[in-house]
């Protein structure tokens, strides 16, 4: 068996073992005697035992070790034109003192902080604060709309709400405290008072319930770690475009912890010393995981950047944050080098830098295309991994260990299972599916550490959206295949399966053909109603810079070519004949394009603007495009 072959099996055979020896890179106040108690499925717990503060192994035993000059956080805002840098020992010391503040508000263990902020380090401080203190965050995208952000407060019920006076969106300023107090107004559940973080982009008007951040932070005492229960709750984290009562994903403390905390060296090969940079944010899974807690759990250091991967001010953003840290793995979602590749497709900013530190570039959060995949192999010339997870997950379900041993890469797929995770494919009648033949990918229960055990005050709907489907298994909502190797194709949400005339097809084997085409930076096919065939699949794409495409007939004869490379590669049973050129895809502010939303507009339903979306005005723009027959 290969390295990767063993330690999977071990994680299987041995689920005891493996997981008591991964906790054993965690420093425990009550060690752990037992990994799993497996008494009331499928509400699985891990660890149940044991007790630890994740806020202490991610810092303060780090200054500790004696290891306190090693940087641990670096802020890169070129929004703000602001750099800073934290040591172990400083960061420790900024969210003890943070957790002073919190403590002197009221809050304590197992109380509630909603946390509304941009990219700011106070916005990681805050995170680790909570923790310190045994209390749970929710961290809520700063600039959310105030009806969602109440549904939220509502939901978790705060003790207190963490803010700022602003956000940066690309060049806009974005005023959170109007939001904030709006929130606060519609919402039931008020909060005994909110800390309000000013920053000079936009100052907020203060009232009676708030309390300004730097006031605070100036008289307050340092707070000392309080131990919890491995299976306290750590974070709660709702997940996105979540319509009437959102799902608030529970993260246990022990158990995330030492998945994290496996994950950092085994599979992004980031160790003690070394720089990761997540470009993600801190309101998604992505940015809780691998911005926050595991790159400090590791003793690594990670990039905070408040920016876009374009027009801030320019598509090299990235290469110059790999240059100025020696960034050995970067992380981030599809879109991001979709957008770097449709602003600069020859890679001319590249070359403006010194990228010789970067051994590997992560990309979740969305499909990935073959397209993309070579595109940035090529230009890189260095390992592109896709891998696969979710919010519900916390970390990896299926991804290349680059820090056990690189698998062979398979363009379209995110490699293998991760340790823990027994991934499979069901058919309709819950059957195994045959390699290469689609079905819902599954994963056996009990899930690994780090995975949710259930949902924020609701074990019904828990039990009822994941685990009923199939007994004894986890619904991803994801559909794909696995091949005769194990490796796992994610080929969309199973709502992104089309049935035409009796065929089930995937809206992503078209995409995957429409990328490929040399004109085409990123593209959307969904899946629309037809009385004859049921559903007919629509494509929408967006060419790259430099495209000329005001040149006499080239639209007719691009759709032309489109239409004929699916025939072909597909075959004339995807019956795909429509597809409209349009100058931005409506997505989510982590980058997801919202293919549910344009499906029902082009329905004919009303739908409204999911809260989630980055630029409400394209899919404004998009809407006759949709609506039209």
């Amino acid at each position: 068996m290969t390295a990767y072959e063993e330690i999977f099996r071990s994680s299987v055979d041995d689920r005891e073992g493996f997981w008591l020896g991964a906790a054993g890179e965690i420093d425990w106040h009550v060690a752990p005697t037992r990994a799993l108690d497996e008494s009331n499925p499928p509400f699985y717990r891990w660890f149940p035992d044991g007790e630890l503060n994740v806020a202490y192994n991610a810092l303060d035993r780090h200054v500790d070790a004696g290891h306190g000059d090693r940087t641990a956080l670096v802020y890169d805002s070129p929004v703000t034109g602001t750099k800073r840098s934290y040591t172990y020992a400083q960061l420790r010391d900024e969210v003890a003192l943070f957790a002073g503040v919190l403590r002197e508000q009221g809050v304590g263990h197992g109380d509630r902080v909603v946390i509304y902020m941009p990219m700011v380090p106070e916005a990681a401080v805050a995170m680790l604060a909570c923790a310190r203190l045994g209390a749970i965050h929710s961290v809520v995208f700063g600039g959310f709309a105030a009806k969602e952000l109440a549904v939220r407060i509502d939901d978790a019920g705060p003790k207190v709400v963490v803010s700022a006076s602003c956000g940066i969106e690309g060049t806009r300023v974005i005023e959170y405290k109007p939001l904030l107090d709006k929130a606060i107004e519609l919402s039931e559940r008020k909060p005994d008072s909110t800390v309000i973080l000013q920053r000079e982009q936009a100052t907020a008007a203060m009232g009676e319930r708030d309390v300004d951040w730097a006031e605070a932070v100036g008289r307050a005492t340092p707070a000392n770690p309080v131990p919890v229960k491995a299976t306290d709750p750590l974070y709660v984290l709702y997940t996105s475009g979540t319509t009437g009562k959102p799902k608030g994903v529970v993260r246990d403390s022990g158990g995330y912890a030492v998945a994290l905390a496996w994950s950092m060296p085994h599979i992004y090969a980031v160790g003690p010393g070394e720089t990761i940079f997540t470009a993600s944010d801190v309101g998604w899974v992505v940015g809780h995981s691998y911005i926050v807690y595991a790159p400090l759990l590791a003793g690594a250091t990670s990039v905070l950047y408040e920016g876009k991967p374009v027009g801030t001010p320019d598509a090299g953003q990235f290469w110059r944050v790999v240059q100025e840290n020696a960034v050995k793995s970067v992380f981030t979602a599809p879109t991001a080098f979709r957008a770097i590749k449709k602003e600069d497709p020859k890679g001319e900013f590249l070359a403006q830098y010194d990228v010789s530190s970067l051994e590997y570039l992560f990309l979740a959060g969305e499909r990935l295309d073959p397209e993309t995949h070579r595109w940035a192999s090529d230009l890189l010339g260095i390992p592109v991994i896709d891998h696969w997870w979710q919010t519900e997950t916390g970390w990896p379900i299926a991804a290349n260990p680059a820090g056990i041993e690189l698998l062979e890469i398979k363009p379209g797929s995110p490699t293998r299972a991760m340790p823990g995770w027994d991934v499979q494919v069901l058919d309709e009648t819950g059957k195994p599916a045959e390699p290469g033949v689609d079905g819902a990918i599954v994963a056996k229960l009990p899930l690994p550490p780090g995975a949710f055990p259930t949902l924020w005050n609701d074990d019904e709907r828990y039990v009822g959206s994941y685990m009923s489907a199939f007994d004894g298994y986890y619904l991803t909502g994801d559909g794909g295949h696995l091949d005769e190797d194990g490796y796992v194709f994610v080929m969309g949400r199973t709502d992104d399966v089309i049935n035409v005339a009796g065929h089930r097809l995937s809206t992503g084997g078209m995409e995957e053909v429409l990328a490929s085409h040399p004109d085409v930076a990123e593209c959307a096919v969904i899946g629309v109603a037809d009385t004859m065939k049921g559903q007919i699949p629509r494509g929408f794409v967006v060419l790259k810079s430099g495209v000329d495409a005001d040149a006499e007939g080239y639209e007719d004869g691009l759709r032309a070519e489109l239409v004929q490379m699916v025939r072909d590669q597909i075959g004339a049973v995807a019956s795909l004949k429509d597809v409209a050129v349009v100058p931005a895809l409506p997505k989510t502010r982590s980058g997801k394009i919202l293919r549910k939303t344009m499906r029902g507009i082009a329905d004919g339903a009303e739908e409204p603007v999911p809260s989630t979306i980055d630029d409400a005005t394209v899919l404004d723009t998009l809407r006759p495009v949709l609506r039209r027959q």
